[in-house]
């Protein structure tokens, strides 16, 4: 399997959700360490990334959804991960000497994000078969999806690691600017206390929101509630 993809982000309230595909012709070149993204500490998930993005031996290929594309009523999730995902291929394979794409087949392998493994497979493929410059190698992509592939594939680890340092940056940069949020995600008190804070003084949500998501609808919902009480 010569790349593997996976992404970060789907399920939070707030900001983008990321994937990442890796491409390396010999995995023995990835680095030591190489897991599972969630079973590894922020510093060491950074200093892979970095590793990662330096050899030449690696192409790395990022997607970004942004929370416009995902509050979309015309589109889901799981479409939007597909979307995700071969973008991500798209741009790992786009430097790609040209003889690599015409002999044989580039397999690579997807963390699911559908219950249905397979149909993701061939969804993602049927994707890139559509996106700009891949239309000629349709045939030349052998996708395979499985669930936990993040665990028991480097390749898919790797792409784990790219998406979830890209997700982390792009949090901090919202913390940056608006102060604490939390992970973004509704399970977390940091992030829930951080919304009905600001829903409360601003009678909005803040503008990295996923306005779409429950956990938000219900905050304003109840601010407005709380409005319409007080006056």
């Amino acid at each position: 399997m010569p790349f593997g993809v996976d992404e970060a982000g789907k399920g939070p309230a707030f900001g983008s959700m990321f994937a990442a595909a890796v491409y390396c012709e010999e995995p023995a070149v990835l680095p030591d360490g190489i897991a599972d993204s969630k079973r590894l500490t922020p510093d060491r998930r950074e200093e892979l990334a970095s590793t990662l993005r330096r050899d030449d031996r690696i192409r790395v290929g990022l997607a970004e959804i942004t929370t416009a594309r995902i509050d979309d009523p015309e589109t889901d999730m799981n479409s939007l991960a597909v979307a995700a995902h071969a973008e991500a291929i798209e741009g790992a394979l786009e430097d790609l000497e040209p003889e690599a794409l015409e002999t044989g087949s580039i397999s690579g392998l997807c963390d699911a994000c559908d219950t249905d493994a397979d149909r993701f497979a061939r969804r993602v493929s049927e994707a890139c078969s559509a996106a700009s410059g891949l239309e000629d190698r349709k045939e030349r992509l052998d996708l395979e999806a499985r669930h936990g592939a993040d665990d028991d594939s480097q390749l898919v680890g790797a792409a784990s690691i790219v998406a979830k340092v890209e997700r982390d940056a792009h949090v901090a940069d919202i913390a940056e600017e608006y102060g604490p949020i939390g992970s973004g995600y509704p399970s977390d008190p940091n992030t829930r206390a951080f919304l009905e804070s600001y829903v409360a003084e601003h009678g909005a949500l803040p503008p990295f929101a996923r306005e779409s998501w429950s956990t938000c609808e219900t905050a304003l919902a109840e601010a407005e509630q709380t409005g319409l009480e007080q006056f």
